[in-house]
Formats: C-alpha cells, structure tokens, sequence
C-alpha cells in the first residue's frame, strides 16, 4: 500500500504541473491589467508603467512563466497586489477555515446521505421511502446559492422578527463578544456560525449520496449471498449493515474523488454569501481585483486537495473491500 501511495503521489506532479500551467496562462492571457487596481485619473502613466516593471508586466511571456515557475515551485507564491502581504500568509489565515467549512461538511454528508440510501434501499416503496425521494429530489435539484439565501432569511432573519426561540446568526465565524465569552460559550458560537453554510452544503450534496447508495442497496440486497445470509437465520440488522451496506459502499467511495471538486466549488459560493473568511471569499475578492498572484495560488491548492482526495478514495476501496490489492 505504502508503494501505491509513493506512485500515486509522484504521478500526481505531472498533473499538478499541467494544472498550474494552464492556470497561469489562462490567468495571464485574460483580458485586463493587474495596475488597473491603482489607476486613478491623478495617477501619471509613469507611475502605472514604473508599477508594470515593478510587477514583471513588462517581460516576454515566456519569461515570466519561468520565473513565476521557478519561485512557485520553491513555495514562493508571491504576494498579493490587492492587500501587499505575502500569499503564504493570507493562504495560512484562510486555509484553516475552509478546511473546517468542508471538512465538517464532507463527513455530515457521506453519513447522512449513506443512513438515508441505505434506510431506503431496506424499505423500498414503503411511505418514509417515497416521501425521502421527494425530500431528496427537491434538495438536489436546488441551486447552492439560492438554498443559503433562503436559509439564511428564515433561519436568520426571518427567526429574529417572528420571535423564535433560536435564531442563527447569518454571517461570519463568531459573534462580536466572542472573545469576552467562556470556553464552552465560544464552542457553542462557532459551531452555531457553522450550521448554516455547512447546512447549505449537505442539503444538495447529501441527497445525491442518499439516491445513490438507495440504488446500490436495491441491487445487493437482491444478491444471492443476502438470501443465504438470511436463510442462515442471521439478524436483519447483519444482514444489512455487514453483508449488504459494505458491498454497497464501494461504488459510493468512488463520489468522494466526485464530490470533491463540488464541494469547494459550492464552498466559493456559500463563503461568499455568509461571509466566511475561508478560500472560497478570497479567490472571488482576488478575481473581482485581478490578484493574479492570489488567484492562482488559491486555484493550485483546491486542484492540489482534489487530488489527494481522489487517492484517499483509491485508498478507501481497499478498506471497504479486502480483495482489493495495490501491491
């Protein structure tokens, strides 16, 4: 396994290569001027010119990829034209709080999404069934955006005017008094600034696991070795969670590597909306400010995080399934 993992990671840098490449070129042949951000009609063209130079705007092409290559792959990303600090920097305040976002969300979604499939797959056509396929198939079908907004003007807004017992708070990751509350108070604020995007997030991810695991139950619940297993006279509830639900979960690994790339997709939308101050809000400022530098940082280190999560997946089949080898 140990030597599965050092192939998969060296056969990674050829894409992340690629992948970095093509993000630079992209970024740097786009319409637009990265001094555009300091232009002002008292500004001399001098200036802006002394700022291109000062940036490496004015080399060849060519040129600046190398450069930009050399120092990115020494982990000099550079700093940020837009905030003046290093890249480094703003990705370490950041990156801690996406990782939080999706990582919270990412494990709610695989269980919620695995109980709901596996209960329905178990009662098929029974009432909670049918009415978990609707409840499934609204959620999947709504826009990530426009399923915070509603949460957060029922849940937030709506909850303090009509008086509800509990109202979330709609925005950011704690409250103003936070750093005058007491350990377990500030535990409760944080995760209470959580519920809300998490909750965003695994509404529309949970009920694509939920259909799918649904289909794959229905398939190996019809097996032979599930008849034999019930015609030993073993419990239902082995029949379902030993035999059926670990055959079943192999397929549903294999979204982990799929849902990855949606889920920082969906969380540069739901940072932006609740104003979490992960990634996903700083690569929308950066683009909407042609930080390039911050861009394509941010851009690097999500496909660098889908590709490992697409070998954590890889790694999961053999866990699920003891007759897959990778030796």
């Amino acid at each position: 396994m140990t030597a599965y993992i050092l192939r998969r990671l060296l056969g990674s840098l050829p894409l992340l290569w690629g992948i970095a490449t093509i993000i630079f070129f992209v970024l740097t042949l786009a319409p637009g001027d990265p001094t555009a951000l300091f232009f002002n009609p008292n500004v001399p063209v001098e200036i802006l010119d002394q700022l291109r130079r000062n940036f490496g705007l004015d080399q060849p092409l060519h040129v600046r990829y190398a450069k930009w290559l050399a120092a990115f792959m020494s982990g000099d990303f550079g700093y940020s034209l837009a905030q003046g600090r290093p890249v480094s920097r703003i990705l370490l305040e950041t990156l801690p709080n996406t990782l939080v976002l999706t990582g919270a969300t990412l494990l709610i979604v695989f269980v919620l999404g695995v109980a709901i499939g596996t209960y329905q797959g178990v009662r098929q056509h029974s009432w909670g069934d049918r009415g978990l396929s609707v409840v499934s198939l609204f959620f999947y079908s709504m826009p990530s955006f426009w399923l915070g907004l509603m949460l957060m003007l029922v849940l937030a807004l709506k909850a303090h005017q009509w008086g509800w017992p509990m109202a979330l708070p709609a925005t950011g990751m704690t409250s103003v008094d936070y750093e005058f509350l007491g350990p377990l108070a500030r535990l409760q604020d944080r995760v209470a600034h959580l519920v809300l995007p998490v909750s965003t997030l695994t509404l529309v991810l949970a009920a694509g696991i939920a259909r799918y695991t649904r289909g794959q139950m229905l398939e190996v619940i019809r097996q032979d070795y599930i008849r034999t297993a019930r015609a030993k006279g073993l419990p239902e509830r082995s029949v379902v969670l030993k035999h059926a639900l670990r055959n079943s979960l192999i397929p549903v690994i294999t979204l982990l590597g799929l849902y990855l790339p949606l889920l920082f997709s969906g969380a540069v939308f739901v940072e932006t909306i609740f104003s979490w101050p992960g990634m996903g809000r700083v690569i929308v400022d950066a683009i909407f400010q042609r930080d390039y530098p911050l861009v394509m940082a941010t851009s690097f280190l999500f496909a660098v995080m889908v590709v490992l999560g697409n070998l954590l997946a890889d790694v999961l089949y053999a866990v699920a399934d003891p007759r897959i080898r990778y030796d």
